[in-house]
């Protein structure tokens, strides 16, 4: 699958990043089918945001709420891996559920997405757009 993801999304995640430094941020990945419109950021309660992330249940349910009133869909997560690589950690990997959304990890400058399969993450391949149309894969 092909993950159409919004220069726009991009440019807020990786300030996220760096704006949570020496943290982990998250937050929602949202938008409609497979195309990443928004990224939602959220705060991190987790006892160790240098070390993990646990995306604050009210932004999560708010989102949850807005979608089934017509808004977008939460297609996802993201959060970022401040002193590593875009790629799944032990720790991510232990949560994963299955429910095969999307995340997005950002790491060294870099956003790599991922899908939730259950028994860990498979790669996602990300094309760029803007305005409707590709400028970028």
């Amino acid at each position: 699958m092909v993950v159409e993801v919004t220069s726009g999304v991009l440019a807020v995640l990786r300030a996220e990043a760096d704006r949570a430094k020496p943290n982990e941020c998250c937050g929602l990945l949202l938008g409609q089918g497979g195309r990443i419109d928004t990224a939602l950021p959220a705060a991190n309660i987790a006892d160790q945001p240098y070390r993990r992330f646990e995306i604050d249940p009210a932004t999560l349910l708010a989102a949850h709420r807005a979608a089934r009133q017509g808004g977008q869909q939460v297609l996802g997560y993201y959060h970022s891996h401040p002193g590593g690589h875009p790629v799944p950690s032990a720790a991510d990997c232990e949560h994963s559920t299955g429910d095969l959304r999307i995340w997005a990890i950002i790491g060294e400058g870099q956003v790599a997405f991922w899908r939730d399969t259950g028994k860990g993450f498979s790669a996602l391949t990300c094309c760029t757009v803007e305005e409707g149309r590709a400028v970028q894969s």
